[in-house]
């Protein structure tokens, strides 16, 4: 984190001047430090020079468009929370930010004081955790994994997988709840923060990537419940 007297540092990257100084003015005066870009190739080079705590990224860039700073910043990091912004609101191109690893999508024009209370609910769910089961190193038992959601990370054997933070709090939320059915507006609720139509489909996507991490142990499931939502089975 840069200066003390910020709450954290942002990226935020957008080619419309005017949007850009405007955002930037109310990010700063909710207390987070801003480095802000107008092309992808300036942002990936703020990334990699500076220590970033959160990162917003307009789609449409110059240069390399977001997406594409998106997925290199997710192979440089697979933590850090990234929050696209984006004109588009066809639900295709929202998903398909999401599957490359983006944490929250917001369709312009966007309320700022939205984009300030999103910031704040995901830098505060990275600085608090309550997982399940928790012994003194940190870890719980899944199955044959190891899970750590402190450090936002599951271990199979000597292999270990770094979640974002919002794929640690999804797992973290069922495995506190395991074997038991939990409610999808509970879920939305919870880690969301609200269960509209794309909350919805953004929860199926991240139920997809925990299916594909949890599929070398087959004594554990995650059971689409019908209507209802899902259970984490780990079998005895």
């Amino acid at each position: 984190m840069g200066d003390m007297n910020f709450k954290a540092t942002l990226l935020y990257v957008e080619d419309d001047e005017s949007l850009r100084y405007v955002t930037q003015d109310n990010l700063s005066l909710a207390n987070y430090q801003v480095i802000a870009c107008a092309d992808g190739q300036a942002a990936l080079e703020a990334f990699q020079s500076k220590t970033v705590d959160l990162c917003i990224i307009d789609v449409m860039l110059p240069k390399v468009d977001g997406f594409a700073v998106a997925k290199k910043i997710r192979q440089l990091d697979n933590q850090i929370p990234i929050l696209f912004l984006s004109a588009k609101s066809l639900k295709e191109d929202r998903i398909a930010g999401l599957k490359l690893g983006a944490d929250d999508y917001m369709t312009k024009p966007f309320s700022i004081e939205e984009l300030v209370l999103k910031v704040d609910v995901f830098l505060r769910r990275s600085k608090s955790s309550q997982p399940s089961q928790i012994s003194s190193n940190g870890l719980s038992t899944l199955g044959k994994y190891h899970f750590n959601q402190v450090q936002q990370q599951l271990i199979y054997h000597d292999q270990t997988r770094d979640l974002t933070q919002r794929e640690s709090a999804l797992l973290g939320f069922l495995h506190s709840r395991v074997n038991e059915v939990v409610k999808r507006e509970d879920i939305l609720g919870a880690i969301w923060g609200d269960d509209d139509y794309f909350a919805g489909r953004s929860l199926d996507v991240f139920i997809s990537r925990l299916r594909k991490y949890l599929q070398h142990d087959p004594a554990i499931l995650v059971e689409n419940i019908h209507g209802v939502g899902f259970r984490l089975v780990v079998a005895d």
